[in-house]
């Protein structure tokens, strides 16, 4: 009997993933566990595992397209049987106007904050006929202003021109990594009460200090750039300033400290950004956070990212100056309270006693959620940062 695949749900809140390739094709025959194809997340390439043994009846996607999770992605069953009709996969619900606001859908347990009940009051809208997407299908926020936009939506047929008045176009789908960095980038911005404070560091005793420790980094087979010293030098900022070490929990309404150090590193990948976290990173040495940072870059470029190393992280650094810049407005990785961005080390003038004089600089852009963090202890942190990092031998 023919038997139907459906995208699983691979956790960490993903509805919906890309087809990237097949491994197999209509009429192979596979066995349980064998390699199905790979589909791309927002977080990873996934390698999808068949459930059955069997004959592959029908792929029901190509590579490009977008496959929700609950959708049939395979049908599996004998050479020469028949594929039967796929019952189809319902849209998320979404919310509809009624005359009063609280009424449920009978039967249904409705799993949301009274602040969301509150919000689908306010829109006129009803909170039982809209799936939610939070853990064990709460319903969040983003889910009631989300569908009610659905709602007063109308169909439209919109063509695709290659050319407008002034010349060629081309059209490049937001899919994939960049798809998932627009909607978080927008959920942190939509948020978050952003603000950048910027500082600068006197680098010259971190430049020698990688340069000491560079033959030693070499003969482990690492390539030793600043970054190390850097996430060394927050997690020690950190600790004497835990409100940035936080995130924002909105459903609770509260703040959760973090007593763990798990930082977040930011690395450029042709299609976007994936920030790897480098777990216990209090607990490690430079070589090590340097081994880390090596490892989990190259598997982020490779996207072979395991979903772990993706999540957990408590504070942020994105490291612009391997490219160049002296400042940048760092958006938040949210729901963490702040995020670093450390900008080109190079040479410039800086009066010191009345005298102009040549210094090693390392400028540094921290961008904190005003709602969590005081501009006066940003500045704080980021004067112990400072501090800590013109004295890395310490």
């Amino acid at each position: 009997m023919a038997k139907e695949f459906r995208f699983p749900d691979v956790g960490e809140g993903i509805v919906e993933g890309e087809v990237v390739r097949w491994a197999v094709a209509e009429g192979d025959r596979v066995e349980i566990d064998q390699a199905l194809g790979e589909i791309e997340t927002d977080k990873a390439i996934v390698e999808i595992p068949s459930p059955f043994a069997g004959t592959i009846l029908k792929l029901h996607f190509k590579p490009k397209d977008i496959v929700k999770v609950g959708q049939v992605l395979v049908t599996i069953g004998e050479q020469g049987e028949a594929v039967p009709e796929i019952a189809a996969v319902a849209a998320p619900a979404v919310l509809q106007p009624v005359a009063a606001a609280g009424a449920s859908a009978p039967g249904r347990q409705v799993l949301a904050t009274p602040a969301v009940r509150k919000l689908a009051g306010e829109l006129g809208l009803d909170p039982a006929s809209v799936t939610g997407t939070g853990p064990g299908g709460r319903i969040t926020e983003e889910d009631v202003r989300g569908a009610k936009e659905a709602a007063g939506k109308k169909p439209e047929v919109r063509i695709k021109a290659k050319f407008d008045f002034y010349g060629a176009l081309d059209r490049i789908p937001l899919r994939g990594i960049r798809r998932a960095t627009a909607r978080r980038l927008t959920e942190s911005i939509r948020k978050a009460v952003h603000v950048t404070h910027f500082d600068e560091a006197d680098a010259a005793g971190l430049v020698a200090l990688r340069k000491k420790l560079r033959p030693e980094a070499e003969a482990r087979g690492l390539k030793l750039t600043y970054l190390p010293f850097i996430v060394r030098a927050v997690v020690e900022a950190l600790k004497l300033h835990p409100m940035l070490n936080a995130t924002v929990d909105d459903e609770a309404e509260e703040i959760v400290v973090k007593k763990y150090y798990n930082i977040g590193v930011a690395v450029d990948v042709p299609d976007g950004l994936i920030v790897p976290v480098i777990k216990g990173a209090d607990m490690k040495t430079v070589l090590e956070i340097a081994g880390d940072i090596q490892n989990l870059a190259e598997a982020a470029r490779k996207r072979t990212l395991d979903l772990a190393d993706l999540k957990g992280g408590t504070f942020s650094i994105t490291n612009v100056g391997a490219i160049g810049g002296d400042a940048a407005t760092p958006i938040i990785n949210y729901p963490e309270t702040a995020i670093l961005a450390t900008m080109r080390i190079g040479e410039r003038v800086r009066a010191v006693g009345g005298a102009a004089v040549v210094r090693t600089v390392l400028p540094l852009c921290l961008s904190f959620d005003h709602r969590v963090v005081d501009g006066a202890e940003a500045a704080r942190f980021s004067k112990d940062l400072v501090r800590i990092l013109e004295s890395p031998e310490a």
